[in-house]
């Protein structure tokens, strides 16, 4: 009796939590390995949002809104793809060696401004912001929103990422290289440019059993570089927001880029 008292306890408990934590809804893409070999190696994916790492208790992602990119540079169909209620699941067949993007990337213009007490939001291309009179709303602000959410497989010998040069991404040290007590060095770059002095978040997945998240705080340098050491393998979930200004169709509007990253840690 005692012990399901304790597990009723711990799961009220777990539950105001996840209330209060609403917003804390953390997006993710995880392989079930990130580093196979062979002619015929196979990874599986889950793909959802969640309060907790990797423990899929919100929604799916779409399926049609991620984008396999192969060593070579060509786009793969995912195999078997599933949408359930939380979580959205498919198979990778890894035909080619070397690094494979697993990304799901987004962006958009976002407008604001206020109509007496009340903010106003609205979201589209630059020709129906003027189009709609939304460029002539007294103290509008107009942002470039860019989000992007990846993991990355290797088959064999781990392969260069090629950049997109479009929001938030990562390079430097390869994400399929990493183990736990070694230090390594990634570079953060927002459009291509380095991103300086961008706030990174670091958390282990596996954060609902334990009390405290351990989240680690991390800072890009003026070059747009930070180190990076895990005392423990296993998936790590990795976030980071940049802000600035970008051009677009001619007007210069603020930008805001995020970027998710998923990587395995091995053992050292």
């Amino acid at each position: 009796m005692k012990t399901l008292a304790k597990r009723l306890v711990i799961a009220a408990t777990a539950a105001a939590l996840m209330v209060g934590a609403a917003h804390a809804h953390r997006a993710w893409i995880v392989p079930s390995a990130t580093v196979v070999s062979g002619d015929n190696a196979w990874v599986t994916l889950d793909a959802a949002v969640s309060n907790n790492l990797f423990f899929p208790d919100h929604r799916p992602m779409q399926v049609d809104a991620i984008t396999i990119t192969a060593p070579d540079g060509s786009i793969v169909k995912p195999a078997n793809a599933s949408v359930g209620q939380y979580r959205t699941t498919f198979d990778l067949k890894l035909d080619q060696k070397g690094t494979y993007s697993i990304a799901q990337a987004n962006s958009g213009l976002n407008a604001s401004w206020k109509e007496g007490t009340e903010t106003k939001r609205w979201r589209g291309s630059m020709a129906e912001y003027v189009s709609q009179g939304i460029d002539k709303k007294p103290g509008v602000e107009l942002t470039l929103s860019s989000r992007r959410v990846e993991t990355f497989v290797t088959n064999g010998a781990p392969t260069p990422i090629k950049s997109t040069g479009k929001g938030l991404e990562i390079s430097g040290a390869h994400p399929n290289d990493l183990y736990s007590g070694e230090e390594v060095t990634f570079k953060l770059t927002d459009n291509g440019k380095p991103a300086a002095n961008v706030e990174i978040t670091l958390i282990q997945g596996g954060d609902r059993y334990r009390e405290q998240a351990g989240e680690v705080m991390l800072k890009t340098g003026a070059d747009g570089t930070f180190k990076m050491k895990a005392e423990n393998a296993g998936m790590y979930w990795l976030e980071a927001e940049s802000r600035g200004t970008a051009s677009m169709e001619g007007k210069s509007v603020k930008s805001m880029s995020t970027l998710v990253a998923v990587l395995e840690v091995l053992p050292g």
